[in-house]
């Protein structure tokens, strides 16, 4: 009998909901079985799109989903009760999965046929993603609630998608990946346990709707054993530690986004090949078939993919799935030794660090001792030394440059680029959102929500409740922030310098020369402007930076420009750095730029992120002394080029 193919999805939304739910109609009429909504960085950090850290921000990475009447635009037109949606948010989780059910609701649809999958995993927004807003203790508490308050309401809902995807993406090893996903897993499960407030018939409901969503990567044959490794891992995690006896329960039900840090700006074409073969990582052992696949676009380390590039990315499944006959067999790896070997040797090496991690208190103590943030960042560090090296090719990046010029990539409408007028027009939906509602309920509601996070009682009913009197998501952000307060994750970026680099003696020389015309150590901030809370460029750039001999000032992510020119003038710095990768590089870098004009601060700025040419000119043209995109991924050259750029400023400076 032929299997049934798996859910095909894309992740996809952005500029409003409205424009995100034309594109989300468009995808299901071709084919599409799920959705997977991705919401902008006001959004899942807790803000409203009029504030001050949403500018800029507003439909960049996703979809800006403020109140009830966006969610309602975002699933209009779509039956909610036959739909299987993920939605990939974790701080304001709770919050959406109140959103959600408040149309859901609306539309008839009862809860208990609602199906999905909503990511809410903080511990790796910690590490990686770093969309967290409250300390690890009340995060988990959220996430306690919701598993608790969806199994009982909606049975088929998974209330939680242990994420390792972005573990790999922050340069995780194939065994940080098992150990660190299900330490997070442990965590979350010991927290329900320990709440007592649910029975152990409950609590084996509770475990069997827990589902993980992980990475793919090139090495597809270590990828299937990884696979493996997590389903065996994870049986025996239930069975031993839970006493679960129900196998259903037991079993290890994942989704998977296939690896976007392996794609390559340059030769872009190259990423089709590169997706489909970290697709088949997934999908070629039974055993261990992924539940939900979605593909990233072939050109998205150029920017936002069109329609037409997901739709490649979706035809790809559909091949896989209905013209092979890999549907017709049962595990093609049964029986290999080789493969039982490596598995063996992934789950051998996973138990030791998971042993490691609980000899600490768990992942939320390693999280707070910044020991799992410092593992991920040595790890990718070795990873970007080795393709600096040479020692792991990476086509059309360090091996086989001469390329023909690409009819793909040619052209002003290559990629998609969110107009700046949806901002606006957000702001000024918003606004009128909030002149029409009952204030009257809205304060009642918001006050309920209060009671209930500073309390013990379950967050869910108090959201739900705050969704339908017309709460917004940077009111019920405030609320739990004054409940909980806020928290700054450790950086992972140690200041002492590393002694075993190769290929830095030149560069050292130079800084220590540079230092001495300076009269001090030549001092390089790194700073992340605005709501994008992916760092691993920043921290490789603070790291080498740092054992290139430099000062390096780094304070993690989440910082206003203000706050950055401010720490700038305080540390005396002879160059700042900005980081961005959320596509809001224009308005944030004219920003600082601004601010560093109006407070005096006559020193280079240079840039990083995912900038299209166009861009970068507009940038050069501004005063930014150098941009650097993912193609420049020699960071030994970007450390000379800074060490260049501030030995040229203060030469003019001192003329």
């Amino acid at each position: 009998m032929r299997d049934k193919p798996w859910i095909f999805r894309t992740y996809a939304g952005h500029s409003t909901a409205a424009d995100s739910n034309a594109l989300y109609r468009k995808n299901l009429a071709k084919g599409q079985t799920g959705l997977s909504v991705a919401f902008d960085l006001p959004t899942q950090t807790g803000y409203d799109s009029d504030h001050v850290l949403a500018k800029g921000e507003v439909g960049k990475v996703g979809v800006p989903v403020c109140h009830l009447g966006d969610m309602r635009a975002l699933f209009a037109g779509i039956p909610l009760a036959s739909m299987n949606t993920s939605m990939t948010i974790n701080a304001t989780a709770a919050w959406l999965m109140a959103l959600y059910i408040a149309v859901a609701d609306e539309q008839g649809a009862p809860r208990a046929s609602l199906t999905g999958t909503i990511q809410n995993d903080i511990i790796k927004e910690y590490l990686s993603r770093g969309t967290y807003v409250f300390p690890p203790a009340p995060s988990l508490r959220l996430i306690k609630d919701v598993a608790i308050f969806t199994t009982s309401e909606l049975p088929k809902w998974n209330p939680m998608n242990i994420c390792s995807y972005h573990l790999q993406e922050a340069g995780a090893t194939p065994v940080q990946e098992l150990a660190f996903a299900l330490a997070t897993a442990i965590a979350v499960l010991d927290t329900v346990k320990a709440s007592g407030e649910v029975s152990q018939e409950k609590f084996s409901e509770v475990v069997g709707r827990i589902s993980f969503f992980v990475n793919a990567g090139l090495r597809f044959i270590t990828e299937i054993c990884k696979m493996r490794a997590f389903v065996e891992l994870w049986g025996e995690i239930t069975r031993d530690r839970y006493g679960i006896t129900d196998p259903k329960h037991r079993l290890f039900r994942y989704g998977v986004q296939v690896n976007s840090l392996g794609l390559t700006e340059q030769q872009a074409e190259n990423n089709v090949a590169r997706i489909l073969l970290e697709m088949l990582a997934v999908t070629l052992s039974k055993n261990a078939r992924a539940r939900a696949v979605q593909l990233p676009a072939w050109n998205e380390a150029l920017g936002l993919p069109r329609p037409w590039d997901q739709q490649w990315s979706l035809r790809m499944q559909q091949i896989l799935a209905y013209e092979t006959d890999l549907l017709d067999y049962g595990d093609i790896f049964d029986g290999s030794t080789v493969m039982t070997g490596k598995v063996e040797e992934l789950k051998r090496e996973a138990k030791e660090e998971l042993k490691r991690i609980e000899e600490m208190g768990g992942a939320v103590k390693a999280v707070e001792s910044g020991y799992m943030k410092q593992q991920l960042v040595e790890s990718n560090t070795a990873r970007l030394e080795a393709i600096e090296r040479g020692e792991q090719v990476v086509v059309g990046v360090n091996k086989y440059l001469e390329s023909e010029p690409s009819p793909l990539t040619g052209g002003a409408e290559s990629i998609l680029t969110v107009p700046e007028e949806a901002e606006h027009g957000q702001i000024e939906r918003l606004k009128a959102w909030r002149a029409q509602r009952d204030n009257a309920a809205v304060k009642a509601a918001l006050e309920n929500l209060k009671r209930a996070a500073s309390g013990s009682g379950n967050i869910m009913p108090a959201s739900i409740e705050c969704a339908k009197a017309g709460v917004t998501t940077g009111e019920w952000g405030w609320t739990l922030r004054e409940a909980f307060g806020e928290y700054r994750a450790p950086t992972g970026v140690g200041r002492a310098m590393r002694n075993d680099v190769s290929g830095l003696d030149d560069i050292r020389a130079d800084v220590d020369r540079v230092s001495r015309k300076l009269g001090r150590r030549l001092t390089f901030l790194v700073g992340k402007p605005g709501l994008d809370g992916h760092s691993n460029g920043a921290e490789q750039i603070a790291v080498r930076a740092r054992d290139a001999g430099m000062q390096v000032v780094y304070e993690g992510i989440r910082l206003t420009p203000e706050e950055i020119v401010d720490a700038a003038q305080k540390q005396k710095a002879h160059v700042i750095g900005l980081s961005v990768l959320s596509g809001s590089h224009l308005p944030l870098v004219h920003d600082v730029a601004g601010r560093m004009k109006e407070a005096g601060l006559d020193v280079p700025l240079v840039v990083g992120g995912i900038i299209p040419p166009e861009d970068a000119a507009e940038l050069e043209k501004a005063g930014v002394a150098a941009v650097y995109t993912p193609k420049d991924f020699e960071l030994n050259r970007i450390m000379s080029d800074v060490v260049r750029i501030v030995e040229r400023a203060n030469n003019a400076t001192n003329s």
